[in-house]
């Protein structure tokens, strides 16, 4: 397996979508075996916050990371999964808040910036093995569930179900084998529910979210049309899990099945996989 990072740095800045502040992201090149990390440049002596699992500490509608000090980085998912969508395996991500920006509420942002830098490869000290899932692993609560299956392909599979008829039921399944993540995933944008806007931000979320960065539907409709794709939720929901499951470093071989999932559900998979994968 072939591991790559940036050839060149670049940098966008935007609001985030939670606590509204915006921020400017510098993504850089990265040495083998660096990963994907986190430096919040803004706090006292540069805190790193590794794109790990063991680093999870909140994913109530994002995920949000904790490094060094108790230093926090949240909304990561959407450059994460850019990252590892276009194939950069080690990057130094410089933030000068606690949130990345949500730019257009898609990863398209994300992808363009990354194909304009460019990738180069690396040569790691022992060959790099894509791991596979061998058993499998599931997690549900209720009716919604995330799991991995033993398979020959690496594969995504999403299905989401909501009163609104502008969505309703939806299901798509992603190859990266047959489909570009930047094509088939990363336009994809957020979405949200117009009933549910004032409960959220009574919560002291989504206060930089807006019509410009998501999707919003009520039971007429789209109040901010038209959509990138038919399908454009279910493919934005398996943007962030791969954004998520991006967090175990790599994604392990594996057909990924989804119903009405959660970050938190995601998450929780890849402990699960975490712990059988490299154990």
């Amino acid at each position: 397996m072939t591991i790559h990072t940036l050839k060149s740095d670049f940098e966008l800045s935007g609001i985030g979508l939670h606590g509204g502040e915006k921020t400017r992201v510098r993504v850089l090149p990265a040495a083998v075996g660096e990963g994907r990390y986190f430096v919040r440049t803004d706090l006292p002596g540069t805190p790193v916050i590794p794109a790990k699992i063991e680093a999870v500490c909140q994913t109530a509608l994002s995920t949000e990371l904790v490094g060094a000090g108790g230093s926090k980085i949240r909304t990561v998912e959407h450059l994460l999964a850019a990252l590892a969508g276009m194939g950069a395996d080690n990057a130094r991500i410089e933030v000068d808040g606690p949130e990345v920006p949500l730019l257009d509420g898609s990863a398209l942002v994300w992808t363009d910036a990354i194909a304009r830098a460019g990738l180069v490869p690396q040569t790691p000290p022992h060959p790099a093995q894509n791991p596979a899932v061998e058993n499998p692993v599931w997690v549900r609560r209720g009716d919604a569930f995330v799991a991995a299956l033993p398979s020959e392909e690496l594969r995504f599979s999403y299905g989401i179900d909501f009163a609104e008829p502008a969505i309703g039921n939806q299901w798509y399944s992603w190859s990266p084998e047959a489909e570009s993540f930047a094509s088939a995933i990363a336009p994809a944008r957020t979405f949200g529910l117009a009933r549910q806007i004032d409960q959220l931000r009574q919560a002291g979320l989504i206060k930089g979210g807006s019509l410009d960065n998501a999707l919003v539907c009520d039971r007429s409709g789209w109040l901010n049309p038209p959509l990138r794709f038919d399908n454009e939720p279910v493919r934005h929901k398996i943007l962030d899990l791969a954004g998520d499951l991006s967090l175990l470093g790599t994604w392990p071989r594996a057909h990924y099945l989804a119903y009405k999932a959660s970050h938190n559900l995601h998450v929780e998979l890849a402990k699960a996989l975490n712990s059988q994968v490299w154990t």
